[in-house]
């Protein structure tokens, strides 16, 4: 299977045929461009917010339709050897497809290129030797700077030709990383297709170590099922949640590059920030209780508590005639609300619902007929409302947390049987805020408050929410991202080996239950396409202590030299930075980006160090360029990035900056595994012992 590079302009030479057809094919998408630009819709709206809309519609359509000069229009191509089922196309005999990243067509509507989410594109990631599906030959194209410069044929069926490793592939994956994250479309692996391509209805969990793809594979999930359930999805929406702004600001190129644009992005925090502002924070003991699912029921309790059973009857006066329900009559209503479970906002909403029916029965049994403007009227009562103010009092989500938090009565009243007299003491506030908006609320705090939202009222549902580096989240957290999903699914991602949250899961079984998708398929990735060999076998033994029982990352990539650790024997801090310094200077004599991860508490020494030494250098999410190619890299923001040579200064301080060794350790395995050619591990104090 070799690569061919010509640079001939004969008609015989296949590259400049096929250089011909992306010409052709960049011409047909240009005038697609032209005609949704020159769509005109003033003679078919019937007022202005149809207009609007179908005004947006065509501003999403012509940005969608953009040519992306480095961005190759076509990837692949396969050629057929029978007519492929009706269901995928027709007439596919002898015809040749062109796969790439969106559907074009020419002037009378046969397509240029087919997007690789359509089924008949399926077999460019599926087909092997032993199950060609029935292609003959798949041909791969490499790039350079957006030229086609060469192409690699597989002839699956040709008993002849030896299976080989695709050097274009290879190339592709071994790509330098400079600017943000880049889509997979043209080296999706079978493994990652069968996870992309699965259906929405169902939830899937991705358990992947460093490098197997994971995060893209989510991604390409979500691009693929915009593609075959568009109308849905456009309806119930879909939401892509990351670990942090800087991880969200890397990958948020990779969807608009496949042509999707609607796709929102944000954190945890983003979701449940709503309410209140958070400008506080938990010690990890407090946070950890914080999250533990047995909130859940402390807050259902508590927003329960406000419910007092009636003692007197309510007497509703209209004109001449007062109409009496007893006491025991409004109980019973009450009971049946409570055993109903409805939310809480819902039953307060039903109560005097239920109370104006009980004075319509009366009426009517007196010989009237009222209509559902009379039920409406009555509810609306004054004696009507005094009473369920009495019983079912309106609830205030925040001012409820606050009262948890804040007075130690209610607290043990409503978390009795839960928590420990210890765990209550480490929520409670040592300085009871005066009011919602004097309160200094933690993150967790306003996971809380989201919660009990949810108990008052229900939390719109989305159609489909990937969550990425879930293995951080709380139970609580899972429970809000849950309720984000509820009518709809979720793609997780994530590595059990990654948690470097005091409260990261310890299995994906749990995480998925406080999710509400304990049905979810639960598939594992253990090829790695990323890091290389020698690096993943150095940081895979922390596993055994981190992770136990978990598959260590099998890389496919060989790349010897890629590891190089080294003692910095002078213990001055001063010797150390130099080091570093000097090990950037030779990370940056390749091509490629370089990440310089350290210790949070070491940040600023280094920066002081780079800057002294000339170097400019760029914040976690920040965009590499060909200029600006060193990123500072606290140890805290390190996950979910990567760079084609790392340089890790200090592993012992690392892990001595997390609240435990297992966390520490943790963190220190994120760190390690964040290159994508070379690691420089630089030490002065002695190296975990786990790392031998």
């Amino acid at each position: 299977m070799p690569a061919h590079e010509h640079e001939s302009d004969t008609t015989t030479d296949p590259l400049a045929h096929e250089r011909a057809h992306l010409a052709a094919s960049r011409a047909a998408l240009r005038a697609m461009r032209e005609d949704a630009q020159a769509l005109d819709i003033r003679d078919v709206t019937a007022n202005w917010v149809n207009a609007a809309v179908l005004q947006a519609q065509i501003t999403d359509r012509i940005k969608s339709l953009a040519d992306l000069a480095h961005t190759p229009l076509f990837f692949g191509r396969l050629d057929y050897l029978h007519v492929v089922g009706a269901a995928q196309a027709e007439g596919a005999e002898g015809e040749q497809f062109y796969i790439g990243r969106r559907h074009v067509h020419d002037a009378d509507g046969d397509p240029m290129v087919i997007d690789w989410r359509a089924p008949v594109s399926q077999p460019f990631y599926r087909a092997s030797r032993n199950e060609p599906l029935d292609v003959g030959q798949r041909r791969r194209f490499g790039y350079t700077g957006g030229e086609l410069t060469a192409y690699e044929d597989e002839h699956l069926t040709d008993p002849s030709e030896a299976a080989q490793t695709s050097k274009l592939l290879q190339a592709e994956i071994e790509r330098p990383r400079v600017g943000p994250m880049r889509d997979i479309v043209a080296t999706i692996q079978p493994e990652q297709d069968e996870i992309v391509r699965s259906e929405l209805g169902g939830t899937v969990c991705v358990q992947g170590g460093p490098g197997t793809g994971k995060t893209a594979v989510g991604l390409h999930r979500v691009a693929y099922l915009l593609y075959a359930h568009r109308e849905r999805l456009a309806r119930t929406g879909t939401l892509v949640i990351g670990p942090n702004k800087s991880f969200l600001h890397y990958i948020e190129q990779v969807l608009p590059a496949l042509g999707e644009l609607e796709v929102k992005q944000a954190t945890v925090d983003d979701l449940v920030t709503a309410q209140v502002e958070v400008r506080g924070t938990d010690e990890a003991r407090a946070a950890v209780v914080k999250g533990d699912a047995r909130m859940a029921e402390v807050l259902r309790r508590a927003i329960r508590s406000h419910v007092t059973l009636p003692t007197e009857p309510v007497m509703v006066v209209r004109g001449s005639r007062r109409w009496r329900v007893p006491a025991y009559e409004i109980e019973e209503m009450v009971k049946e609300l409570l055993a109903r479970d409805m939310r809480y906002g819902a039953a307060h909403e039903a109560l005097p619902q239920r109370i104006a029916h009980a004075v319509l029965v009366r009426m009517e049994e007196a010989g009237e007929a009222p209509d559902d403007r009379v039920q409406n009227a009555v509810a609306r009562n004054p004696a009507v409302k005094a009473a369920v103010k009495a019983i079912w009092p309106a609830v205030d989500p925040s001012k409820l947390v606050l009262r948890l938090l804040s007075d130690p009565e209610f607290l043990a009243a409503q978390s009795d049987g839960l928590l420990s007299e210890d765990e209550r003491k480490t929520i409670l506030w040592t300085k009871p805020a005066r009011s919602v908006k004097s309160a200094k609320w933690s993150a967790a705090d306003a996971v809380l408050i989201d919660e009990a939202n949810d108990l008052v009222a229900r939390t719109h549902s989305l159609g489909h929410v990937v969550i990425d580096e879930a293995q951080d989240l709380s139970p609580m957290q899972y429970r809000a991202v849950g309720r984000r999903c509820s009518t709809g699914s979720a793609t997780v991602l994530g590595d059990l080996a990654q948690g470097t949250t005091p409260w990261s899961t310890q299995s994906w079984e749990q995480a998925l239950h406080h999710l509400g998708k304990s049905d979810a398929v639960v598939e594992e990735l253990t090829a790695g396409f990323r890091v290389p060999r020698e690096v993943i076998a150095y940081a895979s033994r922390l596993l055994p202590v981190i992770s136990p029982g978990l598959a260590a990352v099998e890389s496919v990539r060989e790349s010897p030299g890629s590891l190089s650790v080294r003692e910095v024997g002078a213990a001055d801090t001063d010797a150390l930075d130099a080091a570093v310094v000097a090990a950037c200077d030779e990370s940056l004599e390749q091509e490629g980006s370089t990440g310089l991860i350290a210790a949070d508490a070491r940040i600023p020494a280094l920066a002081e160090a780079l800057t002294a030494a000339g170097h400019a250098y760029l914040s976690p999410g920040q965009e590499t360029t060909a200029e600006s190619r060193l990123t500072l890299v606290p140890a805290s923001l390190a996950k979910g990035l990567e760079y084609d040579y790392v340089v890790l200064d200090e592993p012992a301080a690392v892990v001595d900056g997390e609240p435990d060794e297992r966390t520490g350790l943790r963190r220190l395995y994120v760190a390690l595994t964040r290159a994508v050619s070379g690691l420089i591990v630089l030490h002065a104090a002695p190296l975990p012992q786990e790392l031998g």
